[in-house]
This record gives C-alpha cells, sequence and structure tokens, in this order.
C-alpha cells in the first residue's frame, strides 16, 4: 500500500509504502502525484518511506516504478529514501548512479533531516 503524505510543497511527492505495494498502488497513487507534480514543475522531487511493516513490490509494481522513473529521468532533482531495511538501501545505494539528480538513504532516526534536505531550495 501507498500513501501519500500531506505538507509538501507542489514540486515534491512524498509517499509512505506499508506491506506490499503493486502495480494498483501505482496506477492509483504514485503516478497520478507524479504527473500532477511533473505539470507544474520542471523537476520534481521524491520522498519514499519504507518503514519495518514494509513487505516489498510486486512484479507490476517494480515494472511502473522503472517506467515511471525512465520517462521522466532528466526531471528528478532529489530522491530521499527513508527506511531502515538495509537490502532496500544497500540497493538504493548500488543503482543511485543512472539517476540524474541527488539520491540519499536516512535512517527512520533521520526521517527530519530526509524531509528537510527534499524541500530545501
Amino acid at each position: 500500500m501507498i500513501e501519500l503524505l500531506k505538507g509538501f510543497p507542489d514540486n515534491v511527492v512524498a509517499v509512505s509504502c506499508r506491506g506490499e505495494v503493486t502495480r494498483k498502488d501505482y496506477d492509483t497513487v504514485l503516478i497520478p502525484a507524479a504527473e500532477k507534480a511533473l505539470e507544474s514543475n520542471d523537476k520534481v522531487r521524491l520522498l519514499y518511506e519504507a518503514g519495518p511493516e514494509f513487505d516489498g513490490v510486486d512484479a507490476g509494481a517494480a515494472w511502473e516504478d522503472f517506467k515511471l522513473g525512465m520517462e521522466h529521468l532528466s526531471r528528478w532533482e532529489r530522491v530521499a529514501l527513508i527506511t531502515d531495511i538495509e537490502w532496500i538501501a544497500h540497493a538504493t545505494r548500488l543503482f543511485s548512479f543512472v539517476m540524474p539528480g541527488a539520491m540519499r538513504v536516512y535512517s527512520t532516526s533521520d526521517a527530519a533531516k530526509a524531509r528537510l534536505w527534499i524541500t530545501q531550495a
């Protein structure tokens, strides 16, 4: 399940993920939010929280994630991942070189720092 987080500027798509994230979650929550942000901003930022109750993504969601990222590759300015799940943090760091924008991984204890970084000019 993906839930939009409120209280962020319109150039920031902020989400929290719990349980298994599905393609339907991408189709109904994340993609519409990203498209809305992309309509009114040249560059967009993503805050992605994956807490301890996050179980992973199904194949459809993984594909939609890849497509969304690649279709707008040059428009992702910053990505902040908040998680204590080590394999997710490690995989994100490993593949961060494909992102043209800045990418940082934060532990849940540093969530406030992640929110500040993703919103600051």
